[in-house]
């Protein structure tokens, strides 16, 4: 039985509806927490992010000294210890002089280092990124960092941005190579996707050649959605440079350099150099798009591969 003769609680201070917590107070804040809005009849200046984020500033010299040293010492040391790499290739780069564009398939973040960690010095030390200007230069913290420690330059994944197009023309034309992603983003399941022409039209634009890459293991190290690296083997095959010849249009071009990358991904996989040319000069090469099928029999193929893989050693061809 209760108590007639008890105070109730005071109420204003048990409703908790009536205590003002931080972010409240903040999101009623305008000025200066938050930007002023721009004054009627003046155009507002476009936003410092995505493909708006300026990086010229990122190939000066402090930063380009600042990139080299991350790169040679803590970017190298994390490579090593995660994908441990194998170079194969760089014979047929020998007769490359000047800049270029590097085109590789895309199976998680950690293709970015793993490629200006193998790339030959000529072409790392003076090397950018095209990186989607939604996902890395989406606000201006990501994008500074993206742009000092990998050279990233934003990119549009959805449309045609001219700004974006320019620089990155302007920057080939001027002797800087360009490390690119013809999927247009990261393998979902580990196989691969449908190239994009964007390759190709920068280097009709810019004159220069395109270096096919085909990059494996990268996706078991860090795949999409994971936040965390964990320890595989990463394999890195380098192809002969293409020239955009007269006859080839975008479409060609991409189709060809598509080709390549099959090519190198066959050889890679097989450890068979000559048949793995035999394959592609019949235009057998396996797809990187793996079987048209469910997802569960997609992996069940990848890891069946990857197995075999793990079986299998270089050979030499039987001459």
């Amino acid at each position: 039985m209760t108590d007639p003769n008890r105070r109730p609680a005071i109420s204003h201070l048990t409703d908790k509806r009536s205590k003002a917590s931080l972010s409240r107070v903040v999101r009623k804040v305008e000025f200066p927490l938050k930007a002023a809005e721009t004054p009627e009849g003046e155009t507002p200046l476009p936003p410092n992010t995505g493909a708006n984020y300026e990086t010229d500033w990122a190939r000066r010299y402090a930063s380009r000294v600042t990139r080299r040293l991350a790169l040679a010492t803590l970017g190298k040391a994390v490579i090593q210890y995660y994908a441990n790499p194998t170079i194969r290739g760089l014979d047929r780069l020998h007769d490359l002089d000047g800049p270029a564009i590097f085109a590789a398939n895309h199976q998680s973040h950690a293709d970015t280092l793993v490629m200006l960690t193998s790339m030959p010095a000529p072409w790392r030390h003076k090397a950018f990124v095209a990186a989607a200007a939604d996902y890395f230069f989406g606000n201006r913290t990501t994008g500074a960092l993206s742009a000092l420690f990998i050279g990233a330059i934003p990119i549009e994944r959805t449309s045609i941005n001219r700004n974006t197009i320019d620089k990155a023309v302007t920057l080939l034309r001027s002797g800087w190579s360009m490390v690119i992603y013809p999927e247009g983003g990261r393998s979902p399941d580990g196989w691969g996707q449908e190239f994009r022409p964007g390759a190709a039209f920068l280097a009709k634009q810019a004159g220069v050649p395109v270096v096919p890459v085909h990059i494996r293991g990268t996706f078991d190290i860090l795949r999409k959605g994971r936040n965390w690296p964990k320890k595989s083997k990463a394999i890195v095959n380098f192809g002969r440079p293409l020239e955009f010849a007269e006859e080839d249009n975008n479409r060609r071009f991409t189709r060809k350099l598509q080709a390549a990358v099959e090519s190198l991904a066959d050889e890679t996989a097989t450890g068979n150099w000559f048949a793995a040319r035999q394959r592609a000069h019949t235009e057998d090469s396996p797809g990187l798009q793996g079987p048209d099928t469910a997802a569960w029999r997609r992996r069940w193929v990848l890891s069946e591969n990857r197995d075999e893989q793990n079986e299998t050693s270089r050979r030499w061809p039987y001459l």
